[in-house]
């Protein structure tokens, strides 16, 4: 099965926080190569983290993103039009968080779970998740 990170998700990885399941773990870390993938809207939203001191990365935020990537092996997705059609027609109920529309719509279109421990994504009843 193939998964989408949320940007939380990406964040308790790296950081080996306890905040998604231990089976979710195991599952991300089982996963064959190719079958995890993060969103180029979780760079935007690392970086806006960062810049306003909510979130403490080691690194730059670019240069934490490009070690992820290559420690991971995670596959980066773009941003489509098709993508951000998707988020701005999501099925209600949807709430107004532009960049989980976007990562919902990215899992829906990818066909991917998506692994989030965000209670307003995980109650959406039109994407699959994971926590």
């Amino acid at each position: 099965m193939p998964y989408l990170l949320d940007t939380c998700a990406i964040l308790f990885i790296a950081e080996k926080t306890a905040d998604l399941s231990p089976a979710t773990l195991r599952l991300i870390d089982a996963a064959p190569s190719g079958g995890v993938f993060v969103s180029a809207m979780s760079v935007a939203e690392l970086a806006c983290l960062q810049e306003r001191g909510k979130i403490a990365l080691k690194l730059h935020w670019r240069a934490w993103w490009n070690e992820m990537l290559k420690r991971t092996a995670w596959v980066s997705l773009p941003i489509t039009s098709d993508i951000m059609a998707e988020a701005f027609s999501l099925p209600p109920p949807i709430h107004r968080d532009p960049v989980d529309r976007v990562l919902i719509a990215t899992a829906r279109l990818e066909r991917l779970t998506l692994v989030t421990t965000d209670g307003k994504i995980r109650s959406y009843p039109h994407v699959g998740t994971l926590s």
